[in-house]
């Protein structure tokens, strides 16, 4: 069966939480509607979250870790292997999830959403063959142990691909997880549930329990017996759940906002970089933290970018969802399409150059959240498009006049998650590249790599995930003196 709706009705999960190994029903009888972007009309109903079912669900975490972290690395690893091998012999099934529930093109779910999941899966297994649990210094040991029971909150815009980059190192590590997916976009999270099942995960190792941010996500920030929480999400809700958590002391690792600079230098090829520049700026509908969503260019090339992008722009399709044709869906959520409207509306009001797109649907669509992928040039640094995140199919063209200026403008933001340097000149570029305060940075469009480590400074939040380093998030770190006298 390929039809996800269907399919967790027949199943009834989406009445239900998995909390100690089971479907379990939950303590009150709160109901939410899942809303399709594409049609805007209520798909499914999910469950919600009170105290009570925080509380169920820690208490699993908690009874099965002493077992789960004493287990050998390759029994852990057994088990990411099975959850592998079942997400992908389920891809279709989780593509049409992610298309129905968030308005991803169903050719892009496929492609991307579900497969780069996956590798994230598959590089937590991987890693367990030769990571160094144990490692001497001297006559002192050096043991990595399991940091405890770990509360995992995802967002709605990437939510498959969130919840293995947390889930699967954090079980890798020998933690036990509780995972809260976003409200918004839970249908993926649910048949994650079902494959954590039929994988054989241990009772209580993994645990999912819907809901709210000031519910769950407070409740899980606030437990005691919670000893860390990872959450991807805006900024703002990042301050909300450290602060929530200061006072047990747990640790709170935050992949939060972004404002990423494409740098396009003099020497750049313009023909190659501004097409990849704008795709990568609007893949996902620009609903990506790292979207580079300002790109900065030689004031004297500013003309050709100008063209090279309303080129690019006009050749995206913005449609159904379910439409193999279709390139950018629809914008996964009414509170989103709303803000992204307004944030073009004050990029016009600011007085940048409107190269393509604008507010309102594009031609031909009458209903649904689709918005019209939006160039803006010659915009200021101190303008609000280019200071705040949008989170949407907005790209703003920023000029400048010397590389010393661009590396200025590009650090003239509160977000320092991601950057892209583009040009030819390899030595300048890598020098460029050192110069820029983001936890990632890509150069001329590098491939994807699950294994290159992903955070960000100052406002983008704190710890890293992917490869060695996001499974050494969920881990702390005991000496032990005297071990090999």
């Amino acid at each position: 069966m390929t039809d996800p709706l269907r399919h967790l009705t027949e199943a009834g999960r989406l009445g239900r939480f998995y909390i100690d190994g089971a479907w379990r029903e939950p303590a009150g009888a709160e109901r939410v509607g899942v809303v399709s972007p594409a049609s805007e009309t209520v798909i499914a109903e999910i469950a919600m979250g009170s105290a009570a079912d925080v509380e169920r669900a820690v208490a699993a975490a908690r009874r099965a870790f002493p077992a789960w972290s004493r287990t050998a690395p390759t029994e852990r690893a057994a088990l990411l292997d099975r959850v592998h091998g079942l997400v992908l012999a389920r891809l279709e099934l989780f593509a049409q999830a992610l298309s129905a529930e968030m308005g991803a093109p169903i050719t892009y779910a496929r492609q991307a959403q579900v497969p780069l999941a996956v590798a994230h899966i598959r590089v937590a297994r991987d890693l367990l063959a030769t990571f160094p649990f144990l490692s001497r210094r001297g006559t002192t040991a050096i043991a990595r142990e399991a940091i405890g029971v770990c509360g995992l909150i995802t967002p709605w815009n990437w939510p498959l691909y969130q919840i293995t980059a947390k889930v699967a190192p954090a079980l890798a590590a020998g933690c036990t997880v509780i995972l809260k997916p976003s409200e918004l976009s839970p249908l993926s999270a649910l048949l994650f549930a079902e494959v954590m099942d039929e994988a054989g995960c241990p009772a209580g190792v993994f645990n999912l329990v819907n809901g709210t941010g000031p519910v769950v996500g407070e409740g899980l920030s606030t437990h005691p017996e919670v000893d860390m929480i990872s959450i991807t999400g805006s900024t703002r809700a990042g301050v909300l759940v450290a602060q929530a958590a200061a006072p047990t002391v747990k640790r709170v690792a935050q992949e939060l906002g972004g404002k990423s600079p494409n740098v396009v230098l003099p020497d750049a090829d313009l023909a190659r970089c501004v097409p990849l520049g704008v795709a990568a700026a609007m893949r996902n509908l620009g609903q990506s933290c790292s979207a580079p969503t300002r790109m900065l260019v030689p004031r004297a090339r500013l003309a050709e970018v100008e063209a090279l992008a309303r080129t690019t722009a006009a050749g995206f399709v913005v449609g159904d969802p379910r439409n193999e044709e279709t390139t950018h869906g629809a914008i996964a959520n009414r509170a989103q399409y709303d803000r992204i409207q307004r944030m073009i509306a004050i990029g016009i009001e600011e007085g940048a150059k409107l190269v393509t797109g604008g507010t309102g649907r594009p031609d031909g669509l009458t209903g649904g959240l689709f918005a019209r992928p939006t160039v803006f040039s010659e915009v200021r640094r101190d303008m609000v498009i280019a200071q705040e995140e949008i989170f949407g199919p907005v790209l703003a063209i920023l000029p400048y006049d010397g590389v010393e200026e661009a590396v200025e403008i590009a650090n003239d933001s509160i977000y320092g998650l991601g950057a892209h340097v583009q040009g030819t000149d390899m030595e300048q570029v890598r020098a460029v590249a050192g110069r820029i305060r983001a936890g990632q940075v890509h150069l001329n469009s590098p491939a994807w790599d699950p294994e290159a480590p992903f955070g960000g400074y100052k406002r983008s939040g704190n710890g890293r995930e992917y490869g060695r380093e996001g499974l050494e998030e969920y881990l702390e770190t005991k000496s032990i003196l005297g071990y090999y006298s």
